[in-house]
This record gives C-alpha cells, structure tokens and sequence, in this order.
C-alpha cells in the first residue's frame, strides 16, 4: 500500500487521505519489548494531546479512523509498519498513556485483545459513572457491539475477530479499531469505524477501503447490493424453525455453483434449530436488529442467505469492502533499530510543547506547524483546509 502526503506523522496534521475502511497485514509473532512500549505508550499520549490541544478530542478520533494515518502512527511510535501486532501495540500503548487522562483530554479508550475486548461495554458505563461522559452510555454500548457484530457476521471475509478498541469522546463521538485473523493466509485485517460516516450499521459502514490481500471468498451483507436480500433474510427469520430446516435440507441435495463463497456442506441444520426459534419468537423488524440478536452469528446468516438467495433469488453481495513511513525505526531492526536517546528527545519535546501551549506559549507548537505546512503538497493543510 503505498500513501502519500504522510509529512510530519507525528502531529498527523498532513496526510492526503482521509478514509475509512480495512487494512490487510501479515501476522508477525513476539511482541513490542518492553523497552519500547514504555516509550510508545509516553509518545503516543503526547501525540494525542497535542492534536487534542490542536484541535480536539474527535479529531483524534477521525485520524484513528483512518488506517493510512493509524499505520503512520505506529510507524512513528516504532512499530513495524507492515506487522499485524501494529494494531493492538498502538492501541495498547494509547490505553494506557491515557489512563487517568480521560478528564483532561475528553478521550476513552476501551476494550483491547482477546478477553479485554469483551469488558468495552463495562469500561463504557464506568467512564460515564466517573462523569466523564456528557451523554448516556447506552448508545456506544450498543455500537461497541454492532460495530464487533458486523464485522463477525454480517461481513464474512474469512477473518476471524479477536482484538476490539472502542475510542470516544465526552460529548458521545466513537470510533473502532479491531482486527481479524484469518489462519489460512496468515494475514490480519484491521477494521476502522467512525461515528461521523455510520448513517446505518448494516450499509456500507466502513467508508472505504485500504488492504494488500482482497477476499475471495466473502459473504457481505452489509453492501448497498445486499438490501433486497437482508429483507428477503429478516422476514425468513419470521418463519418457524422447522420450516427454514426443511428447505435447508433439500437445498444440501443441490450442486452449488462454483462462485458461491459460501458452502452448504459447512452448514448443519440441526444445530441452527435452537437459533431459528429464537428469530422466530423474537419478530425482528430489521436486518440490523435480527444481526444484533444474541446467538445470531455467521452461520445462522450464511443459512438464511443461502435460502433467499437459492429459493428467492435474492443473492448477497460477493464483494470484499477491502482497497507509511518510518520516523523511530522498527522493533525488529528494520530499516534501522530503535534509536532510544532520539526517541526519548522527541517524547520530551512534545511534552514540553503542549505543557507550553497550555500556559498560553505556543511557539514549538507553531513552528511544528510551520515544518509541516512547508512539506505539504501545494494547496494542502491539515484536514482538508485549502492554503492561500
């Protein structure tokens, strides 16, 4: 993947793009030393607050949407630019360089790899308890969760879920990070959502696209070109169990096409019972409530495509919603090891920056600026502000 106008990654405040969508990377085991998080954590928090002091907390959020400008970040903070443990380095180390900041920046970071992932509604409704939330928490609750269900099971490409970051301000703007793992390509795929562009969780909410490694065998019903089957779905859902089962099993007698990504042999019937009857009992009125169900999940999906596909002729779409630079070197050594005395220089100097700009003393933050707006590309300045 190859991004431009990345200058001065450091603020954030010169890249061209500004898009959302998914990132495909290579898995890499280990992880960041401690040596080097420690350092990552105190950078990435100064980084943060300067932008937050620049401009504001949902500005963060729009660059962390971002994944060209999220993939310079931790290239940046050190990390490799093309390792899959970018992801929940960077998000690791902005948790915890965050941690009893929340007031003073306006910013949360919840959730994290693996089992923390699921703690993100716990963590939401402790940040409003602690009066950092101006708004009530039940809607980021709920697209914490939708946000973790659709990229699960309303969008099948192959990648497993198993890192989920939940980013938001006080006034209720959020934005997601999470990651899948596919094992048969050994390549992770990183997920970017923002509160901004999501006008419906279950069409087209991720607003662009950034990956290396398309799918090729991807159920996507969360496309624009899936609505007529997420309604043809959502009123199979209406139907009794035994019903759905039946048609399931004289759709298994079938010879599926080739161009079908989806197979019924890796569906069981009998196992999906107790599912149809709870959407049977449950009514949903929508896709987007019968995908929010609990135990609706990729199979119960792929079924209920099948049949509206198959039966109705109403198919899904088959289309993956899939399209850096260095500053501190990388953890392995490449280009160049972590230079640690520079490092810690640069962390000191943001530092001292924002402490100044808070006493009203902006110079090294207006020089930053000045650096910045002479390396841009003409015409260019932060966020899509035209220069003269």
């Amino acid at each position: 993947m190859t991004v431009t106008g990345l200058v001065c990654p450091s603020l954030g405040v010169c890249y061209s793009h500004m898009k959302t969508g998914t990132a495909t990377l290579p898995l890499h085991g280990g992880k960041a030393p401690a040596w080097l998080f420690s350092r990552m954590r105190l950078l990435a928090r100064e980084i943060t607050l300067a932008i937050v002091s620049e401009y504001s907390p949902e500005e963060m959020l729009r660059r962390l949407s971002d994944p060209a400008w999220f993939q310079a970040f931790g290239a940046v903070l050190g990390f490799d630019w093309h390792s899959s443990g970018v992801t929940t380095t960077v998000c690791g180390a902005l948790k915890d360089g965050l941690r009893g900041l929340e007031h003073e920046s306006g910013l949360v970071v919840a959730g994290g790899k693996g089992g923390v992932s699921r703690k993100t509604p716990g963590e939401i409704e402790s940040a409003a308890a602690s009066g950092v939330l101006s708004v009530e928490p039940q809607g980021l609750v709920y697209a914490s969760k939708m946000a973790a269900k659709v990229d699960s099971s309303g969008l099948q490409d192959g990648y497993q879920i198993y890192h989920h970051s939940f980013f938001f301000t006080r006034q209720g703007n959020w934005a997601v990070v999470q990651q899948g793992m596919n094992d048969l390509n050994r390549k992770a795929r990183r997920y970017h959502w923002l509160s901004d562009t999501v006008t419906n969780y279950v069409v087209e909410p991720h607003k662009a696209i950034a990956s290396q490694a398309p799918g090729t065998a991807v159920l996507n019903m969360v496309a624009k070109e899936s609505l007529p089957a997420q309604d043809v779905v959502t009123q199979l859902s209406h139907e009794p169990p035994d019903r759905i089962l039946r048609r399931l099993d004289r759709l298994k007698q079938l010879s599926m096409p080739t161009r079908h990504a989806v197979e019924l042999r890796d569906i069981h019937p009998d196992n999906l019972k107790k599912i149809f009857l709870s959407t049977y009992e449950r009514q949903a009125e929508s896709f987007e409530i019968l995908l929010g169900l609990p135990g609706v999940g990729p199979k119960t999906i792929r079924a209920l495509t099948l049949i509206a596909e198959l039966v109705y002729d109403t198919p899904a779409s088959r289309s993956d919603p899939a399209l850096f630079s260095y500053a501190h070197g990388g953890k392995d050594g490449f280009p160049y090891p972590v230079d640690r005395e520079m490092y810690d220089r640069n962390v000191e100097v943001l530092r001292r920056a924002v402490a100044q700009a808070k006493l009203g003393r902006t110079e090294r933050l207006d020089a930053l600026r000045r650096l910045a707006k002479a390396a841009s590309p003409p015409g260019r300045l932060p966020h899509g502000r035209e220069g003269a």
